[in-house]
């Protein structure tokens, strides 16, 4: 007889071939009990008892002139479409008015593409645009060893 061989599967693999069965949809976006289309019609004032203390106090303090142009650009730009947004404004905070915007926040050395989703609402923009690299090591340079030396030069 034959063995049946049984594949092991992920846990999300498993939930996600059982909401195809069932036809489960996925969870709508909440925001500590509030729905995506409620956050954005809140002001500033009225989110603050929902964001983490952090956040609540900068908010608090009021936007600095930077992050107050950064605020009009996203609401003159309601409708339209490519990324028309730069800034180097790195601790802004995202708000419920910036999803489904692209911005090119600025790195230390370029501008980085950031498309906004609910989950980043209460981040900073800064989180999102790395300023750091992953290390690549490459071979020994000329001079790095007594053996190098010898190397031929391409």
């Amino acid at each position: 007889m034959a063995k049946k061989v049984a594949f092991r599967s992920s846990a999300k693999s498993r939930r996600k071939r059982e909401r195809k069965k069932v036809g489960v949809r996925k969870k709508e976006f909440r925001y500590h009990g509030r729905s995506l289309e409620e956050l954005q019609k809140l002001s500033i004032e009225e989110l603050l008892p929902l964001f983490p203390s952090r956040i609540r106090r900068t908010l608090k303090r009021g936007l600095t002139a930077e992050q107050n142009k950064l605020l009009e650009d996203i609401k003159n730009t309601k409708g339209k479409e490519g990324d028309l947004i730069k800034t180097h404004c790195r601790d802004m905070i995202v708000l419920p008015e910036f999803i489904g915007h692209s911005i090119r926040v600025h790195n230390g050395k370029e501008f980085q593409r950031v498309n906004i989703q609910p989950q980043m609402i209460g981040h900073y923009l800064g989180e999102f645009a790395l300023t750091r690299k992953k290390v690549k090591h490459t071979g020994p340079g000329v001079g790095a060893t007594k053996s190098s030396k010898y190397m031929p030069l391409k």
